[in-house]
């Protein structure tokens, strides 16, 4: 980015939203709740931004994401000199766009409130509808979860908390959602030593919109499970996750044993997904088992 003096009304919100990574909705909604900002008006009514609103700004992501609520965060922000601690610009933040609700989630999910983050979700699943809530909120509040569990910025137990959270709510949507009897059953399950469900809820969810009635083994399930659940209940399409290499290395001989019960049932899609398996499935070569990075892929 061309540096330009301070006070320069040089930004529209969109490039705002691209350098710092904050949804133009959460932009607007800080301004008006914390007053950090000023954007000054043009006569056609668009706001413009200076240098200095866009260092204010990532000061105050920058405290949330370590564990600052957003209004403790303004607050310090507020009291700091323009030339404090200075962020860099000149390369957009890698992360996701994020919306107010997901904001408010990791406030809480940073000091492990349950009933908080429970309301939230609730509130953002009634107030966006649940193709929205799963695709701007669950999905980029995990990813931006997972990174920062990742680089050590949160610990391992506000990271468990959170995603347990999230799980149960999922759940609870799966449970109560209505779908035709006759509707094709799509199976879900972990692979034997893998804990992440999680994704699967998103996924058996996604396939519930669709039109589809799901059933989820769980986690880390026995081969044995998973062999006799299918046999027993013959669905359509299964869908099995790892999230991580653990379970093809704690069992070397896995993903044979997949290949050779799906060959069992030709009438039956297997597909196997998650970043562990495509991982180590990427130099393998599957005859009855596709890999799949996503629910389109399962359904084009």
């Amino acid at each position: 980015m061309t540096s330009v003096n301070s006070t320069t009304w040089h930004y529209n919100i969109t490039q705002v939203s691209e350098v710092t990574g904050l949804s133009k909705q959460v932009i607007r909604k800080w301004e008006e709740r914390y007053q950090l900002v000023e954007p000054k008006r043009l006569d056609n009514g668009h706001r413009v931004y200076t240098e200095k609103d866009i260092q204010i700004l990532l000061k105050v992501r920058k405290l949330s994401e370590q564990g600052y609520s957003i209004k403790q965060a303004a607050s310090v922000v507020k009291t700091m000199k323009p030339e404090d601690q200075p962020i860099e610009t000149s390369v957009p933040p890698v992360h996701a766009e994020m919306n107010d609700f997901v904001f408010l989630l990791l406030e809480k999910g940073a000091h492990c409130d349950e009933i908080e983050i429970n309301r939230i979700l609730q509130e953002a699943h009634y107030a966006l509808g649940l193709p929205k809530f799963l695709s701007t909120v669950v999905i980029p509040l995990l990813l931006e979860v997972g990174m920062r569990w990742e680089k050590r910025e949160w610990s391992e137990y506000q990271e468990a908390v959170i995603t347990m959270v999230i799980r149960d709510y999922l759940v609870q949507i799966r449970r109560s959602y209505q779908y035709k009897e006759d509707a094709p059953l799509i199976m879900g399950a972990c692979l034997p030593g893998e804990y992440h469900e999680v994704p699967l809820h998103i996924l058996l969810l996604q396939a519930m919109l669709l039109g589809w009635k799901s059933f989820l083994i769980g986690s880390s399930p026995a081969m044995g499970a998973i062999e006799s659940l299918v046999s027993k209940f013959q669905p359509k399409i299964v869908l099995l996750s790892a999230v991580t290499t653990i379970p093809f290395e704690t069992y070397p001989f896995l993903l044979q044993q997949l290949e050779d019960f799906a060959a069992t049932y030709p009438s039956i899609k297997f597909y196997l997904g998650g970043a562990g398996a495509i991982e180590y499935t990427k130099d393998k070569k599957l005859t009855r088992i596709s890999i799949a990075q996503s629910i389109e892929e399962v359904f084009q």
